[in-house]
């Protein structure tokens, strides 16, 4: 039983370790670019929380000069720094994101097209 238990969890690792560097599973030759990525507060991608979470054009709204985003039931406000300054090559807004006090805290954020 021990071997089927580790042989389990090393398969688990290995398709973790796969999906980890696929950002959009749908267009893998974008991953360079969504490794390129980054903010005034660092890389967009890297750590356990790397990939972007794709926003329709109802969870995300400009809010003065810069923006929300509506994730896990609420809207997050978009801090100045955390906003990607290039073009969006998919068109979707996409937001990564990070935790602290259990609360979602923006690290990147890239509007989309709206419309």
């Amino acid at each position: 039983m021990p071997l089927i238990t580790g042989a389990l969890v090393a398969l688990l690792l290995a398709a973790q370790a796969g999906f980890a560097f696929a950002h959009d599973h749908n267009h893998p030759e974008l991953n360079e670019w969504y490794r390129s990525l980054q903010s005034r507060k660092g890389p967009c991608c890297g750590g356990p929380d790397e990939d972007a979470t794709s926003l329709n054009d109802l969870q995300w709204r400009t809010k003065g000069k810069t923006f929300e985003v509506f994730v896990e039931g609420g809207w997050v406000d978009v801090p100045e720094e955390a906003i990607v300054n290039v073009p969006n090559v998919t068109g979707t807004a996409k937001v990564w994101l990070y935790h602290f006090n259990g609360m979602p805290v923006v690290r990147c954020f890239m509007p989309g097209m709206m419309g």
